[in-house]
């Protein structure tokens, strides 16, 4: 899966930049660990330079000796793709027991086959080898599966020659492992439901590999409380740099409490927490594992205990973390006593609040834990009441809209950032120059009925409020229901 798609084509560049055909796939995040949402320039993933400057947008994030050619490129979301293959194996699943198993059959071969490529999730950025990785012209390429970790990474890209006549290509990885992205489940099914298992002679077991050391990373990560830090690099800030002294790793790795970006912090939304331990959850139920259990054990008391049902209900929304984790031990893990979490802000996200009773939902019906099943059912009973025309909401205020206008300031790196006189144009004329702001290359915000809130906490005014009914929220709801239906139907 591409990592954004323009279901309108809102921004104006069209499938493979033909400026109308929707929808679109486009691009954002650019230019590593510090870029901001607020601070991307969006750009289309067929660059044909029909739109922003002399060269399209390659330019701004990397300079070449010689001009950039014409091309194609996308970057996929592993964590996507993974979930991919993890409803695959439910509809599977259920349409067996329906006897309707051939009716899903195409879908599930295509499930498998994307198992197959997500597997470059698995290696470094630059197929370098895994472990103690420092120095980008000295760190050794790998050979054969030495550049793999085994791990879902935060993507990886691919992407040729746009004109006829021209035959180059290539591929990268990615170094950045964030415990969130990671998916035991897809894992486990690639590996032992026979549908799903992919063609190539070593899929099974790389994924077989991959269960086990995802699996160890939670392991590694769990704080003392209970709840997953971030994750692991083989490239330190994204350049095969030294990290601090004293820092623990993984295989080799290097630990991160905030894998790939600091704009927020990766791990300081809960909401990373119930994606990932909902997959976990579900490879409990379905399995029994151990392993899965010991880490929804320590798990779900910590998230129960930050959470409060009823009328004013609210579950974790922000995170801090001290300490960190020991380095990896196969043969002797240790807890870690010296790795914390903090939950600093409280609130009311629907979308996070329904995986997290998903998660709930299928660590009590395999362990039978009376406090999970109650906190999952509070919880489907708040969303109930949070339900409106449109679907389920709540009221946000939105604080950080205050970036809509910033500039680039020099003093705090925030802002649009451009090479020095690097300027071109968006595909409905917006002008892209050095101190412009995120919405002036993104004017048709103006047009929102809603901006006039926005203009006003601009102009000086209060935060605004909003009531947002997202896709992904609305959807894990009814799954949160249908789950608890399923597997509690008396209740």
């Amino acid at each position: 899966m591409h990592w954004l798609l323009d279901v309108d084509n809102t921004y104006g560049f069209g499938r493979c930049g033909d400026g109308t055909t929707r929808p679109a796939y486009l691009n954002t995040f650019q230019r590593g660990q510090q870029e901001s949402v607020w601070e991307t320039v969006p750009q289309p993933s067929c660059e044909t330079f029909t739109h922003g400057g002399q060269y399209g947008f390659l330019d701004i994030a990397v300079q070449e000796q010689n001009a950039p050619a014409k091309q194609w490129k996308y970057t996929n979301a592993p964590d996507a793709d993974a979930r991919a293959v993890q409803a695959a194996y439910w509809a599977l699943t259920w349409a067996t027991q329906q006897g309707r198993a051939t009716e899903v059959a195409d879908t599930v071969a295509k499930a498998a086959k994307l198992g197959d490529y997500l597997r470059y999730a698995m290696f470094d950025k630059y197929f370098k080898q895994i472990g103690n990785c420092v120095g980008a012209s000295t760190c050794p390429a790998g050979s054969g599966r030495e550049s793999a970790h085994y791990l879902l990474s935060w993507y990886y890209a691919w992407g040729g020659a746009y004109e006829q006549g021209q035959n180059w290509s290539w591929r990268i990885g990615s170094s950045h492992n964030h415990f969130g992205y990671q998916n035991p489940f897809a894992a486990w099914a690639l590996t032992t439901v026979p549908e799903l298992e992919p063609r190539s002679p070593s899929a099974t077991t790389d994924w077989a590999q991959s269960l086990e050391r995802q699996l160890e990373l939670y392991t590694w990560l769990q704080s003392a409380e209970g709840a997953i830090a971030g994750g692991a690099t083989n490239s330190w800030g994204g350049r095969y740099g030294q990290p601090p002294a004293g820092t623990p790793t993984f295989y080799g790795m290097f630990y991160d409490e905030k894998p790939v970006y600091h704009d927020p912090p990766s791990n300081q939304w809960f909401g990373m927490q119930v994606w990932s331990m909902h997959r976990i959850a579900e490879l409990y139920l379905e399995t029994g594992d151990a392993r899965a259990e010991a880490l929804l054990d320590r798990w779900v008391p910590w998230a129960i205990a930050n959470t409060t049902l009823g009328a004013d209900w609210s579950i974790p929304a922000e995170l801090i973390w001290t300490g960190q984790p020991n380095t990896w031990d196969p043969t002797n893990p240790e807890p870690n006593t010296d790795l914390h979490v903090e939950v600093t802000e409280t609130g009311q996200d629907v979308g996070a609040a329904a995986a997290y009773a998903r998660t709930l939902t299928a660590y009590a019906a395999r362990s039978g834990d009376a406090a999970a099943k109650n906190t999952a059912k509070g919880l489907l009973d708040a969303l109930h009441a949070a339900s409106d025309a449109l679907g389920v909401s709540t009221v946000e205020t939105r604080g950080d809209y205050e970036r809509f206008d910033d500039v680039y300031d020099t003093s705090t790196g925030q802002g649009l950032y451009l090479p020095p006189g690097w300027t071109g144009t968006m595909p409905n004329g917006d002008v892209i120059e050095a101190g412009r702001s995120f919405v002036e290359i993104r004017s048709f915000y103006l047009n929102d009925p809603d901006w006039p809130k926005v203009q006003a906490y601009l102009d000086g005014g209060a935060e605004p409020t909003f009531r947002y009914h997202r896709f992904w929220a609305q959807a894990d709801v009814a799954m949160a229901y249908a789950d608890f239906g399923r597997l509690f139907p008396n209740d």
